[in-house]
């Protein structure tokens, strides 16, 4: 198999923190470029960091260059300030960047997304996700993976108290046999599932719901 370039979106957030490092550890990526605010603290022969503006995004299409863009980045509204702000961030950094990669022929483009995503729904997050799934199915990629995952654990460093007990309201439910297709599901697990995908190399427009994720 020959050797693959990864671009990574969000590398500095749990689900992109985690892509990057088992990409960095996989042997069949020898280069992993990344693309953030800031550096953040991790050095690896096969790293590339690229400091951005994502406010000057079209600046920097010749370097959106390689074999399979991983998308994992994503706020909250409360630290994005406003629901535009949010959007700003999960709809329009994210399609833009698709955008960019599918017209420098990018072939394989795989995006976080979350469970209940739909462009009709009535919850602006859930609307949100859902808009931009339609968007980038439109692309032209050779093949387009969108993964629905349920509550993430994330790593303990970034965990929230309101998160940590929401996981664990969720795990006695499933104990239960209750919600159990929303059983939370860790980061690393997400990152091997959309990893293993590509190199399968399903083509075409998949949507991965929770229990197609599990492994």
């Amino acid at each position: 198999m020959n050797k693959q370039h990864a671009l990574v979106l969000g590398a500095t957030g749990a689900t992109g923190r985690e892509l990057v490092m088992q990409l960095l550890a996989h042997p069949a990526f020898d280069e992993v470029s990344i693309f953030v605010r800031k550096k953040p603290k991790i050095e690896h022969l096969k790293l590339k960091v690229h400091e951005i503006d994502f406010s000057k995004l079209n600046s920097y299409k010749n370097i959106v260059v390689g074999d399979v863009l991983f998308s994992a980045l994503g706020t909250t509204r409360k630290v994005a300030g406003s629901k535009a702000n949010q959007y700003e961030v999960d709809y329009t950094y994210q399609y833009e960047f698709a955008k960019m990669a599918s017209e420098n022929r990018v072939n394989h483009y795989s995006l976080v997304s979350s469970a209940g995503a739909n462009k009709d729904a009535w919850f602006f997050y859930l609307k949100m996700k859902g808009a931009l799934e339609d968007e980038v199915k439109k692309l032209s990629f050779t093949s387009t993976h969108v993964f629905q995952p349920p509550t993430l654990i994330r790593q303990a460093d970034l965990l929230r108290p309101a998160e940590k007990r929401g996981i664990r309201i969720l795990n006695t439910l499933n104990h239960f046999g209750i919600l159990r297709s929303q059983k939370p599901l860790s980061v690393s697990v997400l990152a091997k599932k959309m990893i293993d995908e590509v190199l399968i190399n399903k083509q075409g427009k998949i949507t991965y719901q929770p229990k197609d994720i599990v492994l």
